[in-house]
């Protein structure tokens, strides 16, 4: 992640905004909370809301961006939808946990919204 890499350039203490998905298989928390520890860090999550809700539009073909792994889905299944809905859930229950045991603040951004507003809120909290 790119953290490992801002601790070992910058020597001396910045503010440093992560924007990012922080989709990682890879278990970041360690270099978010060495990088925050050496400088101010600010994490922003951007996100396609569509990630969030799997739509029921039969067969779907998926593609990983990372892996090039494709495959294809059946969104008609409640099941599988459920499931999907349950591990994003997870997923950004974690991403708040690893932020908050690091003492990173952070904002969620959807990509149809206007970021504004999301950051406005984060430099209030932050006052």
């Amino acid at each position: 992640m790119a953290t490992a890499y801002l601790t070992q350039v910058m020597k001396r203490r910045c503010t440093s905004f992560v924007i990012s998905d922080f989709y990682d298989r890879k278990d970041f928390s360690k270099e978010i909370e060495i990088a925050n520890r050496k400088h101010d860090l600010i994490a922003i999550q951007v996100y396609d809301p569509r990630a969030k809700v799997l739509p029921d539009v039969g067969l779907m073909k998926v593609h990983d961006a990372e892996t090039g792994h494709e495959m294809y889905i059946d969104t008609s299944s409640a099941k599988l939808r459920r499931a999907h809905t349950r591990y994003w859930l997870d997923r950004e229950e974690a991403l708040k946990h690893t932020f908050s045991k690091s003492k990173v603040d952070w904002t969620a951004v959807a990509t149809n919204e206007d970021f504004t507003k999301s950051l406005m809120m984060l430099f209030k909290q932050r006052a």
